[in-house]
């Protein structure tokens, strides 16, 4: 029961809670697989919600001048490269909820969406609990900074980056 908010956090915000937890697991007080899973089912739970939300339904966009002008160009991009949009999804904040979207636009496959995106979810939970857990902290060390706040210095750098990568670019006057 303790693990399930990480799940339903995963579903609604992604990074901070999780990351949160992450650090949690490192110093001891949460059990690092069951923290990674939970995490793993909730973000891909958010993602396919919007994708079988959506799917077949979403035609309406096309009322829409501006979707409807860039609906083929969307449609050709996600058919065109789908495998690589899913695998890496769940590591675009950003984009997190609109690639779910654009590949129900597209009428990807529910089952190469729903396998690809859980791959990504567990490639991105994975991927988080390594750095704040393992690399993080074992770095710190190497650098002389022990105690108990050694995985918060890594867990504020993969925030700090997740939320630079979702940041749309600034235009160059």
């Amino acid at each position: 029961m303790i693990y399930l908010p990480i799940y339903l956090f995963a579903i609604l915000e992604g990074e901070i809670y999780y990351i949160a937890m992450c650090v949690a697991a490192a110093s001891g007080k949460l059990r690092w697989e069951f923290v990674l899973i939970a995490g793993a089912l909730g973000g891909a739970t958010g993602d396919q919600f919007w994708f079988y939300l959506l799917r077949g339904r979403i035609h309406w966009l096309d009322r829409y001048p501006w979707m409807a002008r860039h609906r083929d160009a969307v449609v050709h991009r996600v058919k065109d490269k789908q495998t690589l949009i899913l695998l890496i999804s769940r590591f675009l904040p950003g984009l997190r909820t609109a690639i779910p979207i654009a590949c129900a636009y597209a009428r990807v496959k529910p089952l190469q969406f729903s396998t690809l995106n859980l791959i990504s979810a567990f490639l991105w939970a994975g991927t988080i609990m390594l750095v704040v857990t393992k690399l993080g902290p074992s770095a710190m060390e190497r650098v002389g900074l022990r105690g108990w706040w050694g995985p918060i210095i890594p867990a504020l750098l993969v925030l700090i980056f997740f939320n630079w990568l979702g940041r749309p670019k600034k235009k160059r006057q």
